[in-house]
């Protein structure tokens, strides 16, 4: 299906809700088409196809609200999900924070941020790369003996919002990855570890070849880990793990939590929260970028702006509901943040090495130790021992602890190694001292 005519049934849903006596409303509809194959040791492993669609609308009877979904999209189907969320919202409790966003707030103008970009690969050929990938993987090193498979992963879709203040808006969309996992084997012990790639479009993926040799270089390097002594020591996060850390800042400062006070960054706005070294923007309109919109969940206009500025918090992302519940304004951050990037300190990756000179590389983490009101945080983690700038061996089965509040206050350097196409782009981050806590 067009954006067009997912818009038109968006529209069409808005007045049925003006029939059923609605003093307010939101839709929105979407379809979308996907592919995914997987092969291992060389075979077809699994080729699944997806085709979805549906509408969810929201309905307000004065503050009392009601909701109700449906995956047809027949003109039937949209009248009994109109009156299902009539009827939900008949026996709910007046809210005075529920409603759309205030009308003045909503987006007039929709740049082309090139978000889709189909893919037209068959099942044969996606096949075909996925085998490559994963020869690659097995060919770096003998000790790789067994592969957890490649997988290559297509979609196509689009969507449409519309709401009672008039506003309509809608875009199509594409992504498109590419992975793999292997095992290596060693003197009886075992590893595994993994490599991808992700873009809107297929074009700016990396090659099979690529993925799959990285794949393989991460899983032989794991080979042979020995233990480490317990004690205080600089951490540096890899930079698909230093996302985390971003994405748990953010949880920190969105709407919320913050109106729940269960934010360890409570009534922070305007004060130091991290290391001066700490920079990050927000940036809605990056072309082809993975969380590039013009507007957010609720039809309010995004905005580019700065959230943290040499450590000190510039603003919140608010929706409407959690704005009106902390008494501010909506920041167009109804369903989350578009595309934070994380200012480097100018090092590469081996310059962040040589920086922390005798510390942990962490490369993995397990559990979600992290504890959002207070801010302590305890993870399993695996990865590797660093000595004068150069890594001596890996580690696994270690546990590293901290309090968030004390991380990013102790941020020491920001690499230049991010993840291309990531909705946060960061490179690793070196934290000055942690706890790292060894079994033996």
């Amino acid at each position: 299906m067009q954006p067009e005519q997912l818009k038109q049934i968006a529209q069409d849903i808005i007045q049925l809700t003006k029939a059923a006596g609605a003093s307010s409303a939101e839709a929105e509809v979407s379809f979308g088409t996907g592919q995914n194959v997987s092969v291992r040791q060389g075979e077809t492993e699994n080729i699944e196809y997806n085709r979805d669609k549906g509408c969810s609308v929201t309905v307000y009877f004065g503050q009392r609200k009601g909701y109700a979904s449906t995956s047809d999209l027949g003109l039937q189907a949209l009248k009994d999900t109109v009156e299902a969320a009539c009827n939900i919202a008949k026996y709910t409790a007046d809210d005075p924070y529920c409603g759309l966003a205030e009308a003045a707030l909503m987006a007039t103008e929709f740049p082309d941020l090139s978000l889709h970009h189909p893919w037209q690969i068959d099942v044969d050929e996606a096949l075909a790369l996925a085998k490559r990938c994963e020869a690659a993987a097995l060919a770096v090193d003998s000790t790789i003996t067994n592969s957890e498979g490649a997988n290559v992963y297509s979609h196509s879709g689009a969507f449409a919002y519309a709401n009672s203040h008039g506003f309509i808006g809608g875009y199509p969309s594409s992504r498109h990855s590419l992975s793999c996992s292997v095992i290596a084997e060693n003197y009886g012990t075992m590893q595994r570890d993994y490599w991808y790639s992700s873009a809107r479009d297929a074009n700016d993926l990396s090659s099979p070849e690529q993925v799959g040799q990285i794949a393989g270089e991460r899983t032989v390097k794991r080979l042979g880990s020995r233990p480490i002594k317990t004690g205080q020591y600089p951490v540096l996060f890899e930079a698909p793990l230093a996302s985390g850390l971003i994405n748990t800042l953010i949880s920190a400062i969105s709407g919320g939590n913050l109106y729940r006070k269960s934010s360890f960054l409570l009534d922070s706005l305007g004060q130091s929260i991290a290391s001066p070294k700490l920079h990050i923007e927000e940036d809605p309109f990056i072309l082809k970028g993975a969380a590039s919109s013009a507007f957010d969940s609720e039809g309010v206009a995004c905005k580019a702006r700065t959230l943290i500025d040499n450590g000190v918090l510039q603003g919140y992302l608010l929706g409407s509901y959690s704005a009106r519940k902390l008494g501010m304004q909506s920041t167009g951050n109804a369903g989350g943040a578009h595309n934070l990037l994380v200012r480097s300190t100018g090092q590469d990756f081996k310059q962040l090495l040589h920086t922390m000179r005798t510390g942990l590389l962490v490369t993995e983490l397990l559990g979600h130790g992290i504890n959002m009101v207070s801010g302590d945080y305890s993870r399993g983690a695996a990865g590797y021992w660093v000595e004068n700038g150069v890594i001596m061996h890996p580690v696994e089965e270690v546990t590293i602890a901290s309090n968030m509040k004390e991380m990013l206050q102790h941020i020491i350097a920001i690499g230049t190694d991010s993840i291309p196409n990531s909705s946060k782009l960061t490179g690793s981050i070196l934290i000055e001292r942690m706890t790292v806590a060894s079994s033996d």
